[in-house]
């Protein structure tokens, strides 16, 4: 680990190279990027003195075999602390603590319409289990429930599993994953019994997307689409279904490497990639409007 004053590339290479091959749930791949970096470091490409320079190189060719976003090298304007996971912990607990919980809008529209914006991410269930209930619990009077996820970013499985405990009549199979420590597979499923009032398992549903909705956020609206429960509206999605960790590499840099996979137990596969496909294709500024509107003309006919 070097100083906060100094930058010296190739520790900070060898380090994600190391992260690379141990963890990445796609390990061919995984030799074939640590090959590329290794030789960009070579060749001099890296020979840059500041640290979020050297963050935005190392991400494109991280992404440049596979195009996996979760795969990066972030900088970090303040110093990090250097346990795993915790420069990534710090800053999401900031923003859970200025947006409310996660939950910044709660808004009844006209004709019995509510709509529920969840943003920025989908923090920890420990911390968000709280705002989210007290949220779904207010929208659960609504005639019909607009989910927007536009700003989204992604987050905790677990947090997607609990909303869709709001928003299904029984315990479902939501998603697989496959972990490359251990070789393991995990379902995941939305709980039988949540706190508070259920919006329930048939009313109108609609999921607002946007090119910037990632991860977690996508998961949410890609179950709920793939088991017919919502019609999603607005742009593709970013398409990142790879779940990571992140490791600090300098006091400026954390590598995130993704350690498993989704797989979707309904359409056999996931969203990496490819997005989220909305079933009403439309620019994200104008979802809100589009949505509304297809609920109100549900909910009269």
């Amino acid at each position: 680990m070097t100083t906060p004053t100094e930058l010296r590339p190739a520790p900070v290479i060898d380090e994600t190279t190391r992260l690379l091959t141990e963890h990445y749930v796609f390990p061919e791949i995984a030799e074939q990027l640590a090959g590329l970096l290794r030789r960009r470091l070579a060749e001099g490409a890296y020979d840059v003195d500041d640290a979020e320079g050297l963050a935005r190189l190392v991400t494109a060719d991280l992404q440049s075999v596979n195009g996996d976003r979760h795969l990066r090298l972030k900088h970090h304007a303040d110093p990090v602390t250097p346990q795993q996971g915790a420069p990534t912990q710090t800053s999401m607990r900031r923003e859970f603590d200025t947006s409310l919980g996660g939950v910044p809008r709660v808004e009844l529209l006209g004709g019995g319409v509510a709509v529920l914006e969840l943003a920025p991410m989908l923090f920890p269930l420990e911390w968000a289990a709280e705002p989210l209930s007290a949220a779904l619990t207010l929208a659960s009077r609504a005639q019909a429930l607009i989910l927007d996820l536009r700003a989204n970013r992604g987050g905790d499985p677990d947090t997607v599993a609990f909303v869709c405990g709001y928003l299904l009549d029984e315990r479902t199979h939501l998603n697989t994953m496959y972990w490359r420590g251990g070789e393991r597979k995990e379902q995941s499923w939305s709980l039988p019994h949540v706190p508070g009032a259920c919006f329930g398992g048939s009313k109108p549903l609609y999921v607002l997307s946007s090119n910037s909705t990632f991860s977690a956020a996508e998961e949410l609206a890609y179950d709920l689409q793939q088991l017919g429960r919502a019609v999603v509206v607005g742009e593709r999605t970013r398409g990142g279904a790879h779940p990571c960790d992140g490791w600090p590499v300098h006091p400026h840099l954390e590598v995130t490497v993704p350690v498993g996979r989704a797989v979707n137990p309904v359409s056999g596969t996931n969203w990496e990639g490819t997005g989220v496909q909305p079933d009403i294709p439309c620019a994200a500024a104008d979802s809100l409007h589009h949505a509304h509107t297809l609920a109100l003309a549900r909910l009269a006919g």
